[in-house]
């Protein structure tokens, strides 16, 4: 599955065709379906760029449960192998192509998940641009890049906060605000204390909302109310959750769920919705087959919207108000980069609390 013409090799060979390799870099390749073990550090190299085209030194890089997927084969079985993974990383511009005119050496970037979904509605298309899955991905000490696939972010963040921003924060931000319209002294559910989670907290917070988190531990608990939320649930000791939010509601229900479970957690959320209320489908973390309860769906009226990440056109409106309010991402720990394959097993133990980042460059 990972011989001739794989994903990355032709990828780079069109950046060879004038065969004038520089340098030798790290980065990493997933090179089977065995999960975290199966993140390697290899070697690649770099050439001249095509006009288009950007450098980027990558700085650092972070993880999200997609990552997992990708690298269990759940994503997408026959994606071709050997294939550098992830989406989202963050670093310098150190060199553009003779065509852009939007970025210079020295600018500080983000990539966006979809390269080429700048605005308007997602279509099919978008999806072969998608980084760390249908085309490769990010972690590597450089990238080459169209211009259009980079963003700048806001001067108060690290290079660590800032590679947290284009999944996770994105997907958060569409979910409430631009799929969702998340008004002031409405109430929000949200669910661990993972990224999207916790981005979702932050910017209801920021809209003036009331948050009720759930969550399985004492400790995490504690970080949710320090970063905001009104309430907490243990789903551990509240296994019928969806019946105590309702309780902290007065018997009205919550506005909106930023619903990250999938099969095991969407009945409850259904039972925790307000009637006319909105459930944003963001993540699958306990499966994938989900029977949904069709009474509760139809005869109160609740909407439910997938939610995939977001235009580059929307992070764009996300990073003014991350500058506007100062706001900064919890990053939980950072790995070295001869450390990526431990950095996704601590993400897949689920013991994290916010971003998991791994320091390139």
């Amino acid at each position: 599955m990972g011989c001739a013409a794989t994903q990355n090799e032709t990828y780079f060979a069109e950046r060879f065709s004038n065969n004038e390799r520089k340098f030798v870099l790290k980065a990493v390749n997933l090179i089977n379906f065995e999960g975290p073990r199966s993140w390697k550090l290899v070697s690649h190299s770099t050439t001249n760029l095509q006009p288009d085209e950007v450098r980027v030194k990558v700085k650092a890089a972070s993880l999200n449960y997609r990552d997992l997927m990708v690298s269990r084969g759940l994503y997408n079985p026959q994606l071709p192998l050997p294939a550098v993974p992830i989406s989202d990383a963050a670093g310098e511009v150190i060199e553009v192509g003779a065509a852009v005119s939007d970025l210079v050496v020295g600018d500080r970037v983000a990539t966006t998940f979809f390269q080429d979904w700048i605005e308007g509605p997602l279509k099919p298309v978008y999806f072969q641009g998608a980084l760390g899955g249908e085309a490769p991905g990010v972690l590597a000490q450089e990238i080459v890049l169209k211009s259009r696939g980079l963003i700048r972010f806001p001067d108060h963040l690290s290079f660590h906060e800032a590679s947290t921003l284009p999944c996770a924060a994105l997907t958060a931000w569409n979910a409430l605000f631009e799929l969702g319209s998340l008004q002031p002294n409405q109430t929000v559910l949200i669910q661990g204390t993972g990224g999207v989670s916790l981005f979702a907290l932050q910017f209801a917070k920021l809209a003036g909302a009331r948050v009720i988190a759930t969550t399985s531990g004492d400790e995490k608990a504690e970080l949710l109310r320090e970063m905001g939320a009104t309430a907490v649930v243990n789903y551990k000791k509240n296994p019928r959750w969806g019946h105590a939010v309702q309780d902290l509601t007065a018997g009205v229900g919550v506005d909106l769920v930023v619903e990250v479970g999938g099969a095991g957690t969407l009945e409850q959320s259904l039972q925790a919705i307000a009637t006319g209320g909105q459930i944003s489908a963001i993540g699958v973390l306990t499966g994938l087959d989900a029977l949904t309860p069709l009474f509760p769906l139809l005869v109160r009226q609740v909407k439910m919207q997938g939610v995939f990440v977001g235009s580059k056109a929307m992070f764009e409106r996300m990073n003014s108000a991350i500058e506007f309010h100062r706001l900064r991402p919890l990053v939980d720990r950072v790995f070295p980069l001869d450390e990526a394959a431990e950095a996704l097993e601590y993400l897949a133990s689920g013991s994290h609390r916010g971003k998991v980042v791994i320091e390139v460059g």
